[in-house]
């Protein structure tokens, strides 16, 4: 198994341990529901140094990632990132992404562990455009500080005035003394907050020093299972579940980053375009159960006449309402918000109402 700069970190916390995309990672630490909270209410902190990034440079960097992406890079300024997908030829989802414009002819695609080696190849396949790629997984470790209180954590460690950072902005400076830290207002929880990167020789330099102006706050680290309930408390998708080969970004609810925009043309552009005329076979709806029991991955969707119509990609009790939740697909005459649908659990079929995500409401 590969490791993070923090895996001795991990185990000296105690940490509950487990393979995740070919990563010795951490599962949880205190417990989920406690970390889930931290986040919540005040400040947690993730290693995500697993994720993949790659650097795509030179003149033809742009026109590269704007026919390999579904949103529209012309765009996106330098020094904002862009949440996107990669669409393959079938109209589904190699992957989602975040994309950071980092300078004019420089972006920085960061995509999704177990998906590294898979959308690695699917760029350089198709980079007819001469673009300059760089696999640059291995060299870039990151953090997520995530929750209310990130910001005031983080601040105590940099002369950069965080709060002129707008969300889904980054700036490159220095953070504990270390330089060239990309500190970006980025998170995969819902709660507010920042990711950094960094080279991994700082990494053990970086997170004492983080944990260190987080005590007052009651900072603590958090693993991967609290990672999953909060993103599926905020209405996130997760590849693998929601997100796939054989979804579009249509059905996946990711209309708003797939941009039919003139000149933005992105692979699969008119597959999805004719999918978009024609209507959705199927559509991603949050759910609420009624009845008692909790909605998994994989369980089966049916209508009151017990007939299916639709899967589970996701579901949890939620930590923050005490509610099992959960997000799926179903026929698109089911996605309307109030519709009754059953869940089928151990051969019973439990109601169910479908709701709009994000199942956490600010307070």
């Amino acid at each position: 198994m590969k490791k993070t700069p923090f895996n001795e970190i991990h185990h000296a916390l105690g940490a509950k341990m487990q393979e995740f995309a070919g990563y010795d990672m951490p599962i949880e630490y205190s417990g989920i529901i406690d970390e889930h909270n931290t986040v919540v209410n005040a400040v947690g902190v993730f290693d995500v140094s697993h994720m993949g990034e790659f650097w795509v440079n030179g003149p033809h960097a742009q026109a590269f990632v704007q026919k390999v992406t579904s949103n529209d890079v012309a765009a996106l300024p330098v020094g904002k990132a862009q949440y996107s997908c990669l669409p393959n030829d079938k109209g589904g989802i190699v992957d989602d992404l975040l994309v950071y414009h980092y300078e004019p002819e420089k972006f920085m695609l960061v995509v999704n562990a177990a998906n590294i080696e898979k959308d690695w190849n699917w760029c350089v396949k198709n980079n007819t455009e001469g673009a300059e790629l760089q696999n640059a997984s291995e060299n870039i470790s990151q953090l997520a500080i995530q929750g209310p209180l990130a910001l005031k954590t983080l601040q105590k460690l940099t002369e950069i005035d965080l709060t002129t950072v707008p969300y889904y902005s980054f700036v490159t400076g220095k953070i504990a003394d270390v330089d060239n830290v990309i500190i970006s207002n980025t998170g995969y929880t819902g709660c507010g907050g920042f990711e950094l990167y960094f080279y991994p020789q700082y990494a053990e330099k970086i997170w004492k020093a983080v944990f260190e102006a987080g005590a007052e706050f009651g900072i603590k680290p958090a693993g991967l299972g609290a990672r999953d309930t909060l993103r599926l408390e905020a209405g996130f998708p997760l590849y693998g579940n929601e997100l796939d080969d054989n979804t579009s970004p249509l059905q996946a609810g990711l209309g708003w980053i797939t941009k039919f925009t003139e000149g933005n043309h992105f692979i699969s552009r008119p597959l999805l375009e004719a999918e978009k005329a024609k209507g959705l076979s199927k559509k991603l709806i949050g759910f609420e159960m009624v009845g008692k029991g909790i909605a998994r991955h994989g369980y089966e969707i049916v209508n009151a006449d017990g007939k299916i119509i639709g899967v589970v990609t996701s579901g949890s009790l939620s930590p923050f309402s005490r509610k099992a939740i959960g997000l799926g697909y179903v026929k698109p005459e089911y996605a309307a918000l109030d519709t009754s649908v059953f869940v089928r659990i151990r051969e019973k079929d439990i109601e169910a109402k479908v709701v709009k995500p994000p199942f956490r409401k600010k307070v």
